[in-house]
């Protein structure tokens, strides 16, 4: 599967086996090759078991994106594979079935479909470092990195205890400051131990302080940007825009192509500007889910996190960091 010139990051044994790992997810591949016959087209799912949220099958839990390997030229495997899927949902008890491509699908899904359509941010790297470099806002990121040499911020890159332990001790910091749980340690433990030298750490320091950090992971021609976090005292600093830029030029010179900055909310405007002003490319994907029963008025796309409104969402800012650790390891697992 990870040789199918649509996979990502996300279709890899890797990405499943720390799925497993920590959550218990169980992956399975939907196919129209009969038994024996090499692979050539798959639909990659987790079966979630969750008290808490239902049976469901999700292509994949925790992604940003995870196309169909199907060739873009054959789209009667697209519908064969789609339609195969639908009987499933009632027959299993499944609340619902999920899939998450970065290309429209015109097969219709399902009885009862829902969608939910987030912006996706990709920078070409093809150019040469000037011309990057002009393509970003003059003001927001340009000046930003500037500030950030003039102030002697300094970078520690890779993927040892500690610098792990600097990273979630930022996650922390950032996941309050949202009003959210962080995602539990094993998490990043695990796609440490799964990834290896595709996932570095990247902590930029003023003075030796940790002041921001970032979580990439590198596949194909592909430098993914999974996670970040920062100390709000010093984001004047511009510590986010160095290690931005800093992982920019290093995936230059390694021969990378493409930097995947994610999806953003469409609500996000904050997130979605500062990412636009990389000089990416924004384009549109769409999340599909559907069962074999009309969902509730009440039913949520939501797959990233719980809704940083209401009194749960404000007591995360005030819990000790034991109990926000505490509901993170319980919320993410029924979450995916």
């Amino acid at each position: 599967m990870q040789r199918h010139p649509r996979s990502s990051v996300f279709h890899t044994a890797e990405w499943l086996n720390a799925l497993h790992r920590t959550y218990g997810y169980e992956s399975i591949a939907v196919t129209t090759c009969a038994p024996g016959e090499e692979l050539d087209n798959a639909v990659v799912f987790c079966q979630i078991e969750s008290w808490l949220t239902g049976r469901r099958l999700v292509s994949l839990p925790f992604c940003d994106h995870c196309d169909p390997l199907v060739d873009d030229a054959d789209s009667d495997a697209v519908s064969a594979l789609l339609e195969s899927l639908q009987a499933p949902a009632g027959q299993l008890g499944l609340r619902y079935v999920e899939i998450r491509p970065t290309r429209s699908l015109d097969t219709p899904v399902g009885q009862h479909p829902t969608s939910h359509t987030y912006w996706l941010h990709r920078i070409d790297l093809s150019p040469d470092l000037d011309a990057l470099l002009h393509n970003c806002h003059k003001s927001s990121i340009q000046r930003k990195i500037v500030r950030a040499d003039r102030e002697g911020l300094t970078q520690e890159q890779g993927h040892s205890d500690h610098l792990l332990d600097t990273f979630y001790r930022l996650l922390l910091l950032t996941r309050r400051r949202h009003s959210l749980p962080p995602q539990p340690k094993r998490w990043f433990q695990n796609l440490i131990g799964s990834f290896g030298d595709a996932l570095t750490i990247r902590v930029a320091k003023k003075d030796g302080q940790a002041i921001a950090a970032i979580l990439t992971l590198r596949f194909k021609d592909t430098l993914v940007y999974k996670y970040g976090c920062s100390d709000e005292r010093f984001h004047q600093l511009g510590g986010m825009h160095f290690l931005f830029w800093r992982s920019i030029r290093d995936a230059k010179q390694d021969g990378l192509r493409v930097f995947d900055l994610g999806r953003s909310d469409y609500e996000d405007q904050g997130l979605i500007t500062f990412k636009d002003r990389w000089g990416a490319e924004r384009s549109s994907i769409t999340y599909l889910r559907w069962s074999a029963s009309a969902p509730s008025r009440t039913a949520s796309m939501t797959t990233g996190g719980p809704s940083k409104g209401g009194t749960v969402a404000t007591l995360f800012r005030y819990v000790p960091d034991s109990v926000l650790r505490a509901a993170g390891t319980l919320f993410y697992k029924h979450a995916g």
